[in-house]
């Protein structure tokens, strides 16, 4: 069943850091020395958020959302990439999408949307965003996109870009 499952989410790439706390064990009174503190940008320099989707057949389109996210976006996001991204990957007519429970993803017209498009879409349980496989592409790829360094929105889109499509079909298969 999984081989026919298409999984997709969105995520924010932010340009300088990555959106996570860092912990480090030091010695008492050495708190503010400088192998203890990691640099940051004010503001973090700013970011992009990115909608994705993979199968165990590899990963599929990777797409740039501009501006804020809303039911009308998501829509227009998948009419432009999912059937594509579902067909790129040999998923045939009969797969089926995973999204999570967010209420853009729920909502009226875009569950509409699924059904003229005859698209199965899996049943998720709420409150259970880390269920989703694919988070840990998430993290693969902001790791990889930090060991870079981008220096600006355009090259950090760029960067997510290129190493998305360095993920291994075999690394997809395994989630």
């Amino acid at each position: 069943m999984w081989k026919k499952v298409l999984c997709s989410d969105e995520t924010k790439m932010e340009l300088f850091g990555q959106n996570a706390k860092h912990y480090v064990w030091r010695k008492t009174n050495t708190a503010h020395h400088s192998e203890h503190t990691i640099p940051t940008v004010k503001y973090g320099g700013g970011s992009i958020m990115l909608w994705g989707c993979f199968s165990s057949a590899g990963t599929g389109k990777l797409v740039r959302a501009d501006g804020k996210m809303d039911g009308a976006k998501y829509r227009a996001i998948l009419e432009e990439n999912l059937l594509e991204s579902a067909k790129d990957l040999r998923l045939g007519q009969r797969f089926t999408f995973q999204q999570d429970n967010d209420p853009k993803h729920k909502a009226r017209a875009t569950m509409e949307w699924f059904k003229t498009k005859h698209t199965h879409v899996l049943e998720w349980p709420s409150q259970s965003p880390d269920l989703n496989p694919i988070e840990n592409l998430w993290q693969d790829l902001k790791t990889a996109v930090h060991k870079r360094c981008p220096p600006n929105l355009t090259e950090l889109e760029l960067s997510c870009k290129e190493e998305w499509a360095r993920i291994s079909v075999s690394r997809c298969a395994k989630l």
